[in-house]
C-alpha cells in the first residue's frame, strides 16, 4: 500500500528511534512508580494520566519515526499529518501526562531560567507558530528536509517551543500559571489566527511550491540513488498531483489545528464561566486534582 512494500523493516519503522522511545516510557513509568516516594507531593498516578502519556509517545513516535514519517518524505500532505501529530497532538499529551511532582521537580533544576520568558503567553505563541510559518517558507522548507542534521535540530527546537506554546494552556501548577481563564481564550484565538497565513499560502498556490516533493532529487532514509533508478522518484508513490497533495495538506494542517483549539476553547470557556459564576476552580489539565491530592497523596 502506498509503496511501502518497497521499504525495509528499519526503513518504515525506525527501529533506533522506536528503542529512544520505549526507554523514555520505561523512565517514566519508573519515575511514577518505584522513584515516586522520594518526593514529598508525589501522588499515585492515576491510570488516565498514564495512558495520555502512552498516547502521546505513540503519537510522536508514529510521526517521527514510523510510516507515516516514511510518507511525510514523498507525500506533503502526510509531512503536514505529522507536523500536526507531532506539535498539536503529542506535546499536549505528553505533557498532561506527567504530574505535578515531576514538573517541580524538572523545573527546580532548570538550566534554562534566564530564558523563562520565552515561556510568556504572546512569546511562546508568537515563536512557535513564527518557527512554523518559517519553515514552510519554501527554499528553508526544502534546505531543510535535505539536510539531515539541520532537520532534526529544526524539527527538535518544534518541539520545544510547542512545549512552550501549550505550557500556557495546560500548565497544572498553580504557582506557576501566567493567564487566566479569559486570557486563555485569547490566547487559543491568537493562535489560531496566526498559522491562518501559512496555511492559507499552501493551500491557495495556484503551483507546487515544494520542490522536494516535485522533483525526483529528494532524498530519503536509505539509497537515494535506488529510489530515483527504480521509481524515478517520490512522485511514483504519490496519489493526488503535487498541486492537490499540497492544498490538502494545508487542509489537514489546518483542520487538525481548528478542530483541536476549538475543542480547547470550549473546555476552557465551559470552566471559565463556572469559575466565574463561582461554582468551580478554572483547572485546565488536572480536572480531579484536589481529590487527587486528598486522597492520594503518599506519606
Amino acid at each position: 500500500m502506498l509503496g511501502l512494500q518497497y521499504f525495509s523493516f528499519a526503513e518504515l519503522w525506525s527501529p533506533l528511534f522506536l528503542a529512544v522511545m520505549l526507554l523514555l516510557t520505561a523512565g517514566y513509568f519508573v519515575w511514577i512508580g518505584p522513584i515516586a516516594g522520594r518526593y514529598a507531593d508525589s501522588i499515585q498516578v492515576p491510570l488516565w494520566r498514564r495512558a495520555l502519556f502512552v498516547c502521546g509517545m505513540l503519537a510522536l513516535y508514529l510521526a517521527q519515526g514510523g510510516p507515516v514519517s516514511l510518507l511525510g518524505h514523498m507525500m506533503f500532505s502526510f509531512h503536514m499529518v505529522s507536523m500536526a501529530l507531532s506539535y498539536l497532538v503529542a506535546v499536549p499529551l505528553i505533557m498532561l501526562g506527567i504530574p505535578d511532582f515531576i514538573w517541580r521537580s524538572l523545573l527546580k533544576v532548570n538550566p534554562f531560567r534566564r530564558l523563562s520568558f520565552l515561556a510568556r503567553p504572546v512569546v511562546a505563541a508568537l515563536l512557535f507558530n513564527g518557527l512554523f510559518s518559517l519553515y514552510h517558507i519554501p527554499v528553508i522548507h526544502d534546505y531543510v528536509m535535505l539536510h539531515f542534521t539541520v532537520h532534526r535540530i529544526y524539527y527538535i527546537v518544534l518541539f520545544l517551543t510547542a512545549a512552550l506554546m501549550w505550557w500556557t494552556l495546560i500548565n497544572p501548577l498553580p504557582e506557576r500559571r501566567m493567564a487566566s481563564g479569559l486570557g486563555k481564550i485569547g490566547f487559543i484565538f491568537l493562535n489560531m489566527v496566526l498559522l491562518t497565513p501559512a496555511c492559507g499560502l499552501i493551500i491557495f498556490a495556484d503551483h507546487p511550491l515544494y520542490a522536494t516533493y516535485s522533483d525526483p532529487g529528494y532524498c530519503i532514509s536509505g539509497d537515494p540513488s535506488a529510489l530515483l533508478q527504480n521509481f524515478g522518484g517520490p512522485a511514483f508513490f504519490e496519489l493526488m498531483s503535487p498541486k492537490v497533495d499540497q492544498q490538502v495538506g494545508g487542509i489537514a494542517m489546518k483542520f487538525i489545528q481548528e478542530f483541536i483549539f476549538a475543542s480547547m476553547l470550549a473546555y476552557v470557556f465551559y470552566h471559565w464561566y463556572k469559575k466565574e459564576n463561582g461554582q468551580e476552580d478554572d483547572e485546565l489539565s488536572t480536572p480531579s486534582s484536589a481529590l487527587e491530592e486528598s486522597t492520594l497523596t503518599r506519606a
